[in-house]
């Protein structure tokens, strides 16, 4: 309901930015706008009166009529006061509502017909309008308790208005609100709507300044304990100094808070070492935990958080250092190459992890050193040879006594980098129990996608193993569980040629041991001859370890020899090797003793490489009885019933008895019966022994074979092709008979040992007898 009188008026229009005036309030304010001072110069020619109005948004220079709100106030201007800088400051007290009709003119300024909305001051108070503003008057008391912007002396003016209309205005324009909520309050035509409306906004203002209020205790409680831990902590500082005295666990603390904040550690960790330092300064220094924390920080503050060595990337050095200290080894050093190449154009890249496999001897650890030399990164190594517990990897919870981190993170804090060349020896050799599995706990560290957050049981933080390059090494495949050899990229090491082994001891192995035994280069010479004979008769190997030992006893003797004869030079030959490592061990060329019957020489692959067998089958009257000696396996026994069927099958094409079978005992022993020998490569050596024993045919002393046998005379491929090869070179086989499937991988013997030797490609068993066994007035040679 209006109570007011409504007047029809045409007026100057100022639009405000951020502003509102209500009647009854008295303010000042700068104008600057051409518009808004052509309407104010037009209102002090008139009557003194003008509208004002607020624009709906503040930052538009040159409102249209629709930026500005319809509801304003009529105000008349009490001072016009001129500023520097064409500003006009001007003082207004507002007298009543108005609404524009419409825009009479908009330039030069605007000039709108309002009506005016003007309350009557004799209206009657109804009950429900008192307890209205009783109600707005004690929340507006609080709000200014609660806001403390406002000084408490208008309390006094407002409780002095009787009218509903003008306490409402009076209140709305001292409250701190948002333009269009006051807006809201000044389209508010009635008291009651007007009384009501600012009720709600005062009680949504108190609830805010409350949580506000809670929020400024809250920060200020905590500023005042921080001040008050600081004040009394420094004041306890002053009084040690003064007495000359200084607590040792405050010492301490202080200590480990320098060191947190000098190493910037992740703000995950810092946080983590903090919160320790907290417990232990709270923790008496009598308790037993207290030793339990400093360990843990001090793991924690030694480990390579951020710690990180720049690569050398420079392909041609590192070329040239994996040269100078491995001879051979070519796929390895071309894998190493790339990787490098690729650091080169990826900035960002994770290690990669390769697995070495390869007999013992043939430089897999060294290699892994050189790797290290060449990137100029930290080499760390630890060996996986006989761990049987999860925790020597993964480190012990804290709860136990003497608890440590895992082997990992114990290297990783040696190695001082986060990017090492971490060296994991042996990992064919863990095995499992009832304390886990440690290949399993591998799992997490070997894997690209998972070791960027590794967690140890000890550390309980995430440490990223991403930029460790891992080295594996092994002996053979077969032990490594499937999930964490997938994990690796595997690379095969072979054994090493008589050639290779001859340059590897003159540029390495002879040089190295001389200056081990105080000896130099004039005092001890051996010859290349000597080097061959030593590889021939003193060792038989994949590797160099054995020849790098009868080097040093070589150059033991000669130390002594010198001090006693008091010489200056000793030369060992071929002919007096003897007296130095004894008599020959080994024979060198052993098949070359000539063609026999029931004899034939197969060839191997072992953990230390390859080598030559030679299968024996003997024929005896008796009742058809198979008997088989020399520690054979299933497969290898399997393979011997295979060939015995198959020349059975073929025993006319033989001219053998087609019961012979029925007749005779046949008793295959493959010599060395201690050692344990299985696999089906030996299935055509033992048909082709079998085929000779019976038929009484010798075999060809200069043939060596290796193939697996089906019933029906087929040969299939095998594995171990390069091993098996230079075991047969190395026994003065010229001969080798192949399964037709393995001729991929010849390509991988080197062309020096090609050319000395005859490979035969088969794919049955007729071919394999027809160039192993000696036909009639044949030498075999």
């Amino acid at each position: 309901m209006n109570n007011g009188r409504d007047r029809k008026k045409i007026l100057p229009l100022l639009p405000l930015r951020g502003l509102l005036v209500f009647p009854y309030m008295v303010l000042h304010f700068d104008v600057g706008r051409d518009k808004s001072i052509g309407a104010l110069e037009h209102s002090m020619v008139e009557n003194q009166l003008i509208l004002l109005a607020t624009q709906k948004d503040a930052k538009i220079d040159f409102p249209a009529p629709k930026d500005i709100y319809k509801t304003g106030t009529v105000a008349k201007i009490k001072q016009l006061l001129k500023l520097p800088g064409d500003t006009i400051r001007v003082l207004v007290e507002g007298i009543n509502r108005a609404q524009i009709i419409r825009y009479i003119e908009t330039e030069p300024f605007f000039k709108v017909e309002v009506v005016e909305i003007e309350e009557s001051g004799e209206m009657e108070k109804d009950s429900e309008i008192e307890a209205l503003m009783r109600t707005v008057v004690s929340q507006f008391e609080e709000y200014i308790k609660l806001s403390k912007k406002i000084s408490p002396e208008i309390m006094i003016s407002i409780n002095a208005i009787d009218e509903p209309g003008r306490l409402a205005d009076i209140i709305a324009s001292h409250l701190s609100l948002k333009t269009d909520v006051k807006q809201e309050i000044l389209e508010a035509i009635t008291p009651k709507t007007r009384l009501t409306k600012l009720y709600e906004i005062i009680t949504r203002e108190i609830e805010i300044l409350e949580i506000e209020r809670k929020i400024n205790l809250r920060v200020r409680k905590q500023m005042e304990k921080t001040q008050k831990e600081y004040y009394l902590r420094e004041q306890l500082k002053a009084i040690q100094k003064e007495l000359g005295e200084k607590d040792e666990k405050t010492a301490e603390v202080d200590e480990y808070r320098q060191r947190i904040a000098e190493l910037k550690l992740p703000e995950y960790v810092e946080e983590k070492a903090l919160k320790e330092v907290e417990r232990l300064e709270k923790m008496p220094p009598a308790v037993a935990e207290s030793a339990v924390i400093r360990t843990y920080l001090d793991w924690i503050l030694s480990l390579p958080w951020t710690n990180e060595t720049q690569d050398r990337l420079d392909i041609n050095i590192a070329e040239k250092i994996l040269n100078e200290d491995h001879y051979a080894l070519e796929k390895v050093k071309e894998r190493i190459l790339e990787y490098l190449a690729i650091r080169q154009l990826v900035k960002k890249m994770k290690g990669p992890i390769l697995c070495l496999v390869g007999p013992p001897g043939v430089g897999k650890t060294s290699l892994a050193k050189s790797v290290a030399r060449a990137l100029e990164r930290k080499f760390v190594r630890i060996s996986l040879g006989g761990v049987r517990d999860e925790a020597e990897i993964r480190g012990h919870r804290r709860t136990y006594v003497g608890a440590l981190p895992g082997r990992i993170i114990q290297a990783m804090k040696q190695a001082g980098s986060k990017n090492p060349v971490f060296l994991l020896d042996e990992i064919d050799k863990m095995s499992a129990d009832f304390r886990g599995d440690p290949a399993s706990a591998l799992l997490e560290v070997l894997d690209p996608e998972q070791n960027n957050s590794f967690s140890d049981h000890y550390i309980e933080l995430p440490f990223d193993l991403s930029k460790v390059m891992f080295i594996t090494t092994a002996n053979a495949l077969y032990n490594i569980p499937r999930p964490l050899l997938d994990r690796m990229e595997t690379i095969y090491i072979s054994g090493y040629t008589e050639e290779e082994k001859v340059k590897i001891a003159q540029k390495y192995l002879i040089p190295k041991q001389l200056k081990e035994h105080g000896l130099k280069r004039e005092n001890l010479i051996i010859s290349e001859g000597t080097v061959r004979n030593i590889i021939r008769y003193y060792t038989r190997e994949a590797g160099v370890r054995n020849l790098e030992r009868e080097i040093a006893a070589i150059c033991r003797k000669s130390a002594r020899k010198l001090l006693k004869e008091k010489g200056e030079q000793i030369k060992v030959t071929t002919r007096n090797l003897n007296k130095f490592l004894g008599i020959p061990r080994y024979r060198y060329g052993e098949v070359e003793k000539g063609n026999e019957v029931g004899v034939a020489t197969g060839m191997a692959w072992t953990e230390i490489g390859g080598d030559i067998l030679a299968i024996e089958v003997s024929v005896m009257a008796g009742k058809g009885k198979l008997t088989l000696t020399g520690k054979l396996g299933d497969v290898m026994q399997e393979s011997a019933y295979a060939g015995l069927s198959y020349i059975r099958s073929i025993s006319d094409r033989l001219n053998i008895d087609e019961k012979f079978y029925e007749q005779n005992d046949i008793h295959i022993h493959v010599p060395e019966g201690a050692i344990p020998k299985d696999g089906p490569s030996a299935g055509i050596t033992m048909a082709t022994a079998l085929a000779s024993a019976l038929t009484g045919t010798p075999v060809n002393k200069n043939v060596a074979m290796t193939g697996e046998i089906t019933l029906r005379g087929r040969v299939l491929p095998v594995g171990g092709i390069k091993e098996k090869v230079l075991a047969a070179h190395r026994a003065g086989i010229k001969t080798i008979i192949l399964p037709k499937q393995n001729k991929k991988d010849l390509e991988e013997i080197p062309i020096n040992i090609k050319k000395k030797l005859n490979f035969v490609l088969v794919d049955n068993m007729e071919q394999v007898l027809e160039k192993a066994l000696v036909k009639e007035k044949e030498d075999g040679d």
